[in-house]
């Protein structure tokens, strides 16, 4: 077959796009150059850095499509199998992993036109709308019905629907709703065939959302998602606290959210990122504005003035740690804040129980203005592109996250990585009862001529390399809700190891033609043999700290539950303290772990309940094959597909469980609760479904 031409693309998309019988208008297919080059990568700042010294990220997509319906996206796909053109699904370009970047043989497929509401269920309450819709379009419309999503990423103002499931984002209330991997009941998706799918999120048997939420378009093509709504909240709390060290901090987020708390934002900043916050850093949008155009004027000297201090990081980080060593005085302390949603009852009581908790270990209050300024200023900056990037520097972000246990080893060792090439600091937000996310900031620019001249972009590489090998060796996973990308993909395999090849045979069982998202998440690396014999647990194991239990399938629940017990702990599983939809649990406690898990979890707590939480933590299991999948445990992660669906509540259909971390509960502890979901909870499978279960059987039986 010969190479398509832009011309013969432009030409087949336009009559494949036509034969659309619910059309109202025609679609419009651009071969712009203008376009071609807007489209041709996203917000990755290494991309920036290129840009800005004149070297363009990559090749341009040779066409760019506007479907209007899901018809339109499936003839649209078809057209591309049937002549081998790649396709890149596109939301709203905010992506900072590199997750865009087509080549000259792509069609990029813009969903931002497939934005429209299809069904408001005010009784359920859910909201089925389309994958193009923008986010903070879309929140402002269901505040003023009187709903919340309660997704609210920094990107708010510039991302989608479709690009927060396809890349599994987190949004700034993750600490009572979740993130959006907690948020979708039902998506539809166009899959490599053209084929469309409804995919329904279920519990006691097998659950293919997890394994497109986080696929960042490399499965197929989301078209519209069911998304679980919370009454808007009527009143909010707020409180702060500052704290000696960032350590005492995140001990008081973790009290919290093993108590039983919810509080919608928990924000803890490191005494440097708090002290910058203290002197105004965070801007009005004016005057953010003003700010970076006063940059723009002066980029000359300030701009030589950044890359001299940028260039010496670790004198910089030097001085910073001794600060933090000296004992806590004056302003140069940890603070968190901390903002609690709902009616009033629930935002007085989380307050004054959070304030309690804190204060009695060594928290000092300082009442409600941080966490309202941090509220007045949520979206003033997260936004924009750093100013630093037009003085020859570069500023970057990455998320990664761990269970309390080794949450210290996390922060110290990526710290110290970083601090090597680049000036860092961090604040903690999205916490669970059994872990939390650290979210590193740093800045820097090219090396010193003494240095052996290192250019930005070779800074760059190495901060993230070094960074990403001291993440994963501490037993953390490499994002925790910006995704994999190109950014992340080489090391991969460190963390998922034999999960990338697994990844592989569900692309095939998805995208037999392989054209979605060529050369995204997954890495160029052989065929990996999978972890040793000594990965699969022997003997129980409690991480008292995460609550934690890890144990051999062969193990009964009601031995864990016996050995919780003497630790003021439960599985929670036959007090009904969180049992839920799978409730009559009285027999539970004599399955084996890898019984219950492979019966998606009987007797836990309904999930929907409490969305923050997860009954499983981490997960080993063995390939038809033989090799074994090891998932490292952790509260959430954004690595690609969730390769748990492929277990939990799968029955062995696809795996063999060898063990497994499940989540333990303070006896005593409260239960959380959000509002009330009304549906079904196993809801039958669609005929869509079966098609893609059984593909990914034959995949993995034959891979």
């Amino acid at each position: 077959m010969s190479e398509p031409t832009v011309a013969s693309v432009a030409r087949g998309l336009t009559e494949a796009l036509s034969k659309s019988t619910t059309s109202t208008s025609r679609v419009r297919v651009s071969t712009d150059e203008s376009d071609r080059v807007a489209y041709a990568r996203d917000l990755w700042p290494r991309h920036l850095v290129g840009l800005r010294e004149g070297r363009a990220p990559g090749e341009r997509p040779q066409a760019i499509a506007w479907p209007e319906s899901t018809e339109q996206v499936a003839s649209l796909v078809r057209w591309c199998a049937q002549e081998g053109v790649p396709i890149v699904p596109y939301g709203a370009g905010s992506g900072v992993c590199g997750g865009i970047l087509p080549d000259a043989r792509t069609v990029v497929v813009d969903l931002k036109r497939m934005k429209n509401w299809r069904k408001l269920d005010r009784d359920a309450p859910t909201l089925d709308v389309e994958a193009g819709a923008m986010g903070i379009t879309l929140e402002e419309d269901l505040q003023r019905d009187g709903f919340t999503i309660g997704h609210f990423p920094s990107s708010i103002l510039c991302s989608t629907v479709g690009g927060w499931i396809a890349a599994r984002g987190a949004g700034q209330a993750s600490g009572r709703y979740g993130k959006i991997e907690d948020m979708v009941v039902d998506l539809e998706m166009v899959d490599g065939r053209g084929d469309v799918a409804k995919l329904s999120r279920r519990f006691g048997s097998p659950d293919l959302l997890p394994l497109v939420i986080g696929s960042e378009g490399t499965l197929g093509v989301i078209t519209s998602a069911t998304m679980r709504l919370h009454p808007a909240p009527a009143t909010r709390g707020f409180a702060s606290f500052a704290f000696r060290s960032t350590e005492a901090g995140w001990e008081a987020m973790r009290l919290l959210f093993q108590h039983g708390l919810r509080p919608a934002v928990a924000r803890l900043y490191d005494p440097f990122d708090a002290a910058i916050a203290r002197m105004g850093g965070v801007k009005s949008p004016a005057q953010g504005q003003a700010k970076s155009q006063s940059k723009v004027r002066t980029v000359g000297a300030g701009g030589k003035a950044l890359q001299a201090i940028l260039r010496a990081p670790r004198a910089l980080n030097g001085l910073i740690e001794a600060l933090e060593r000296v004992p806590a005085s004056g302003k140069f302390r940890a603070m968190l804040v901390l903002v609690f949603e709902g009616d009033a009852t629930h935002t007085r009581d989380g307050v004054d129980a959070a304030r309690a908790l804190i204060t009695a270990s060594g928290g000092e209050d300082l009442g409600e203005g941080p966490a309202q300024r941090w509220l007045t200023h949520r979206y003033a900056v997260s936004y924009r592109q750093p100013p630093t990037i037009r003085t020859g520097a570069f500023l970057d972000t990455m998320e990664v996250a761990a269970p309390w246990s080794k949450l210290g080893g996390l922060y110290h060792d990526v710290r110290k990585a970083l601090g090597k090439h680049v000036f860092v600091m961090a604040h903690l937000s999205h916490a669970y009862p059994d872990g939390c996310s650290i979210y590193f900031t740093f800045a820097g620019a090219a090396g010193k001529v003494g240095d052996g001249g290192k250019s930005t972009e070779e800074t760059y590489d190495r901060a993230w390399r070094d960074a990403l090998d001291a993440a994963i060796g501490a037993g953390g996973t490499a994002s925790h809700h910006h995704g994999v990308g190109r950014s992340k993909a080489p090391r991969l395999g460190q963390e998922l190891g034999v999960g990338v090849d697994v990844v592989r045979l569900l692309k095939a069982a998805f995208d037999p033609g392989k054209i979605f998202n060529l050369g995204n998440l997954l890495p160029d690396s052989p065929r990996h043999p999978g972890a040793s014999e000594s990965a699969i647990p022997t003997r129980l194991e409690i991480d008292e700290t995460s609550l934690l239990a890890q144990a051999p399938a062969t193990t009964k629940l009601s031995t864990i539950e016996d050995a919780a017990r003497t630790l003021g702990l439960t599985l929670g599983l036959d007090s009904g303290s969180h049992s839920g939809s799978h409730s009559g649990s009285g027999g539970v406690l004599e399955m084996t772990v890898g019984a219950y898990v492979d019966a998606g979890y009987p007797g836990s707590f309904d999930r929907w309940v409490d969305p923050v939480d997860h009954p499983l933590a981490g997960l080993v299991a063995r390939l038809r094959d033989g090799r074994i999948l090891v998932v490292r445990p952790g509260p959430r992660r954004a690595v690609g597909p969730d390769l748990v669906a492929l277990v939990a509540g799968a029955r062995g259909r696809f795996l063999t469980t060898l063990g497994a971390h499940l989540r333990l509960y303070k006896l005593g502890g409260l239960t959380p609760a959000t509002a009330p979901l009304r549906l079904e909870r196993e809801p039958p499978t669609s005929a869509g479904e079966k098609l893609l279960l059984d593909a990914i059987e034959h995949a993995l039986h034959a891979g």
